[in-house]
C-alpha cells in the first residue's frame, strides 16, 4: 500500500490522467460544445500526449515536484485556450510545493491547495461560478479532512475523487459566471461544466494510481 507521493506515483498519476483523457476526450468535447468552444477534450488530449512524452525524458532521480512541474509547463506550452494555462498553472503550483523526494498526505493536500490557489489567481473563479474550481475545491477539502483524520492515502484519494465528481455534477444547475460559458447567461444552466468534469478525471486518476 502506498503511503506517500513519490516520483513513481506522480508518474503513475499523470499516466492515468492521460489515459482517462484519451478514453473520454469526446465526452469532454461534447460538454464543451454545449457551453464553450467545443475543444476542451481535444486540447487536453493533445496536451497530455505531450506531457507523457516530456515525462519520458526526465532523469531517473526527478522528484515528484519536478515531475508535476514539468507536466504543468508542458501543458502551458502545448495547449491553447484556457485549459493549458489553468491546468498548467495548477500542476506547476502543486509541483513547486513538493521539493522533497516524497510527500505525505498532509503535504500533498497542502500542495494541491497551492495548485488550486494558482488556478484561482489566474482565473478568479470561486465555487459556484461553474468552472473547474467547483470540482477542485471540494476535492482538496476532502484530502485535508482525511489527512487531519489520519486516513491513508488510498482512502483519502478515493474521497477526493468522489468529492470532485460530486462537485462536477453540481455544476449542472448553475449559471456560469466565468469563462466562455458565462457569455450564454441562463442558457448555460442545465449543462455540466467540462472543466469541472476533467478536473474530476484528474482526481479519479490519482485514486486509481494509488491502488495500481
Amino acid at each position: 500500500m502506498r503511503y506517500d507521493l513519490d516520483r513513481e506515483l506522480a508518474l503513475g498519476w499523470l499516466r492515468a490522467a492521460a489515459a482517462a483523457v484519451e478514453r473520454r476526450h469526446e465526452e469532454l468535447t461534447a460538454l464543451d460544445a454545449a457551453i464553450g468552444d467545443g475543444d476542451h477534450g481535444s486540447n487536453l488530449r493533445r496536451g497530455f500526449a505531450a506531457v507523457i512524452a516530456a515525462l519520458d525524458a526526465l532523469p531517473a532521480d526527478a522528484s515528484p515536484g519536478t515531475v508535476l512541474s514539468k507536466a504543468g509547463s508542458t501543458l502551458i506550452s502545448k495547449v491553447g485556450g484556457a485549459s493549458g494555462p489553468l491546468y498548467g498553472s495548477a500542476l506547476r503550483g502543486v509541483g513547486a510545493a513538493l521539493p522533497a523526494p516524497s510527500a505525505d498526505l498532509t503535504e500533498l493536500a497542502q500542495a494541491l491547495r497551492a495548485g488550486l490557489g494558482a488556478v484561482q489567481k489566474l482565473g478568479g473563479a470561486v465555487v459556484g461560478d461553474k468552472t473547474m474550481v467547483d470540482a477542485f475545491e471540494p476535492a482538496v477539502a476532502a484530502l485535508e479532512r482525511a489527512a487531519f483524520d489520519g486516513f491513508t492515502l488510498r482512502e483519502a484519494s478515493a474521497l477526493a475523487a468522489e468529492a470532485a465528481e460530486a462537485g462536477a455534477r453540481a455544476t449542472i444547475p448553475l449559471q456560469a459566471r466565468k469563462g466562455r460559458a458565462s457569455y450564454l447567461g441562463p442558457r448555460s444552466i442545465g449543462h455540466q461544466d467540462p472543466g469541472a468534469t476533467s478536473t474530476a478525471l484528474l482526481f479519479r486518476a490519482l485514486a486509481d494510481a494509488v491502488v495500481s
